[in-house]
């Protein structure tokens, strides 16, 4: 049987070494399968033909079949283009290309029959279509295209005429090469039971749909396979790991927790803290290996809770770890230990990078010997030298900013792996939190401690600078600090920082008599750490800055976040942001700035924002908004495979059913040894030869 996998692309008619070339860069396509698997990411209908004296600017992609009655070109340098002037006897609309003029010029003929397609739109008055797909009237049977494929194309596939016809027609060769049906990667046992369609039509149909029905089928298929996989493979790491690894069994409750709870506790517990600690009773007294997600929004209380739950380690004999992922924060929770902490003894050292000589040494002697019982710390606590005499328990705050290979770096640290707490600022919707950390116990605080005003958040269009700056006059009298950020994106980043530097002169100029502080990311990290501390420490009275300041920096006394072009943030991250302020107990306000001309979606967002300080409400939204993509500024939030089809964001029920499917292969205790499980096996050790080390995302 002809093996489609191993066929690499440079094979297949149309492709040839240089576009092979090309395919393997930009979109990771190296053999047919890959190829097959690129799926397209909308349909038009292309079987109907329109009147161009029925056109308007309002359509969407329409076809219309005619000639061309000339051509001229227009515009000097950058602003040269060629335009056809094109006719089907009941109207004229022009054809614009500003790319490949020679080539258009050669190809297409005067009063020759052609089908164009494409989206028009109106300039001066006239109708256009920019860069159409044209073909010869003769070469077309217009019943047979029906729903027309289209592909996601880079700037350079299409500089190498890999445009999304091109691929089109790629996909077509490929799928005329299969004398075979492809080969089913589901057991027929779940094809049956979910009534599910072939893999071989699903390909089929996905790329060249004979119907809508079709190819919400084919959808289904693709999407239940991808995320079952994936469940699957959780699931049964989970299983592994219950099994492999044993915990460490803290049996009791003692003088430490209960002289803290006694005597220590700044405020009672709220009903959400005290559930979180039970479960982390439960857990780390099970005497299986804890790993759980601590969710809360910012300033809920989850440092508190992390804390308590290091006191029940202390009472079993052993040491605690606190992970940070800058120097700052890990300062800022040493600092509020040692407060909380205070008159108890309980020794805490903070392990950062530029802790160095004798210091350093007598830190990691003083764990060796037990000495230390809970040690705070950067990246720095991962280095091999850093060896504790029995560690019980990791806190890593802030989960995506360690690697996983960092924290499985932590297991080594002691022979049974300890405990594990990871706490999160960002609220993870329930369908990404169930595929991004899938084998993580998840608890939610989601009450916020007494005494905490909620934040109030305010629109304000650019153009009424003049009262804003009022307001933050008025704030800064009253002894307040304020921040005021600016968007930086990777795409735009020169002129993001220009912005920023521009926007700090502007600040600068406009209160000459407070200090103002600039932060971004482009700077050193200890020039860095100098302009943050000022304002930690109340020297400059207003900082400005890109969103660094997003994690974590405490700072009681800063009243007001001013968000500049607001309209460029994500739902999650003007929520991150919203979070810097609010701390003390001051009411704090969150100015999102906007131009006025604002899409509907934009107005949706800074609605929201408004309207609920409640980040699972925001998280939620966003994810329903913009997809999973960008939830924290990098490709899928840190998913570790990459989704061909599926979406979080509209897939959640698809997500939650196929968990179900997972979950009950996974509870038969003979999983692995079914005969009818043997195709699932195959094809979860091709992912992940194909994909990641899965095996350690935990």
């Amino acid at each position: 049987m002809f093996d489609i996998t191993a066929q690499d692309i440079k094979y297949l008619q149309g492709v040839g070494p240089q576009r092979a070339s090309v395919l393997n860069k930009e979109i990771n396509i190296y053999t047919l399968n890959d190829l097959l698997h690129y799926y397209p990411y909308k349909y038009i209908d292309r079987s109907r033909l329109y009147y161009i004296s029925e056109i308007d600017g309002e359509m969407p992609y329409i076809q219309i079949k005619g000639t061309i009655l000339s051509f001229e070109t227009l515009g000097e340098g950058r602003q040269r283009r060629l335009v056809a002037h094109f006719s089907d006897g009941t109207g004229i609309i022009d054809l614009i290309w500003f790319q490949g003029i020679k080539y258009i010029t050669s190809k297409y003929k005067v009063r020759e029959e052609y089908i164009v397609f494409g989206k028009p739109t109106v300039f001066n008055g006239r109708y256009n279509i920019a860069h159409p797909d044209i073909d010869k009237a003769d070469d077309i049977a217009l019943s047979s295209l029906g729903l027309r494929p289209y592909y996601n194309t880079t700037e350079k596939m299409k500089r190498g005429n890999l445009n999304s016809h091109a691929v089109e027609k790629l996909m077509q060769n490929a799928l005329n090469l299969l004398k075979e049906p492809i080969a089913e990667t589901l057991p027929q046992y779940i094809i049956d039971e979910h009534h599910l369609i072939s893999l071989d039509k699903a390909i089929h149909e996905i790329h060249f749909p004979h119907s809508a029905d079709r190819l919400r089928k084919a959808q289904y298929r693709l999407k239940f396979e991808e995320l079952f996989y994936i469940q699957l493979n959780i699931l049964r790491y989970s299983k592994e790991r219950q099994m492999k690894f044993r915990g460490l069994n803290f049996s009791k409750v003692g003088d430490y927790f209960n002289d803290f709870y006694f005597n220590n506790l700044p405020f009672q517990l709220t009903g959400a803290q005290k559930r979180v600690i039970k479960e982390i009773r439960n857990d780390t007294g099970s005497g299986r290996q804890m790993n759980r997600l601590l969710q809360g929004d910012v300033g809920s209380g989850k440092t508190l809770v992390a804390l308590m739950s290091m006191l029940i380690a202390l009472d079993n004999g052993y040491q605690a770890c606190m992970m940070a992922p800058t120097e700052i924060l890990a300062q800022q929770h040493y600092e509020s230990l040692k407060k909380l902490l205070f008159g108890m003894n309980v020794r805490v050292e903070l392990l950062t990078g530029s802790i160095k000589g004798k210091k350093r040494e007598a830190i990691l002697n003083a764990l060796l010997t037990g000495d230390v019982n809970i040690l705070i710390g950067t990246h720095a606590v991962l280095e091999d030298n850093v060896n504790f005499s029995s560690l019980g328990i990791v806190v890593i705050d802030e989960q995506h900013r360690f690697g996983v290979a960092q924290r499985a770096k932590l297991w080594s640290k002691s022979n049974t792996p300890p405990h594990i707490l990871v706490m999160t600022a960002t609220p993870i919707p329930r369908t990404l939190a169930m595929t991004l950390y899938g084998d993580l116990d998840v608890s939610v605080i989601d009450e916020l401690p007494p005494g905490r005003k909620p934040i109030k958040t305010v629109h304000q269009f650019d153009n009424r600078r003049h009262s804003l700056y009022e307001s933050i006059r008025k704030q800064i009298e009253e002894g307040r600090q304020i921040y005021i950020v600016y968007p930086l994106i990777k795409e735009s980043e020169k002129i993001d920082i220009k912005n920023l530097e521009e926007g700090y002169e502007h600040v600068c100029e406009e209160f000459p008599q407070y200090k103002v502080s600039v932060v971004h990311g482009k700077m050193k990290p200890g020039d860095k750490e100098e302009e943050m501390q000022k304002f930690v420490t109340g020297e400059t009275q207003i900082m400005v800055a890109t969103t660094v300041i997003e994690v974590g920096v405490n700072v009681p006394n800063a009243s007001v976040m001013v968000i500049e072009n607001a309209e460029r943030f994500g739902l999650s991250q003007l929520h991150q942001l919203r979070g810097r302020v609010g701390r003390g107990a001051d009411q704090s306000y969150c100015i999102l700035v906007t131009g006025y001309k604002l899409s509907e979606e934009t107005r949706k967002r800074i609605q929201i924002m408004v309207d609920t300080n409640d980040g699972f409400e925001i998280a939620e939204a966003d994810l329903k908004l913009r997809g999973p993509g960008d939830l924290e500024g990098t490709q899928q939030s840190g998913i570790a495979f990459d989704l061909k089809i599926a979406n979080l964001a509209k897939d959640g029920q698809i997500v939650q059913y196929v968990r179900n499917v997972a979950e009950k292969v996974i509870d038969n205790p003979n999983f692995e040894q079914l005969n009818e499980n043997k195709k699932l096996w195959e094809q979860l050790k091709l992912l992940r030869k194909n994909d990641v080390n899965w095996s350690v995302i935990s």
